[in-house]
């Protein structure tokens, strides 16, 4: 089931990755949207610091879209779109 999350922008899994430190954020959601639907998205919830750089080029090079991101205030937050 799809959820609201900001200005219309729907995502279809959740991942809370709080508490978890690098590398192990990026291994889990690599993990994890293999198993999602193409064209779906994923929410990441995360509080690693290194998540801000990782998740950005995580969807840079595995060819998916990373739809928004807050950065700003802990947990931070990232959508992503699965498209390969």
């Amino acid at each position: 089931m799809a959820k609201q999350l900001i200005n219309d922008i729907v995502y279809h899994y959740k991942l809370d990755i709080c508490g978890m430190r690098c590398p192990d954020p990026l291994m889990f959601i690599r993990k994890f949207i293999r198993d999602i639907t193409l064209g779906d998205n994923l929410l990441i919830i995360a509080d690693d610091i290194s998540t801000i750089h990782d998740v950005p080029n995580f969807c840079h090079f595995m060819g998916h879209i990373l739809l928004f991101k807050q950065t700003n205030i802990l947990p931070y937050q990232f959508l992503i779109k699965k498209i390969k």
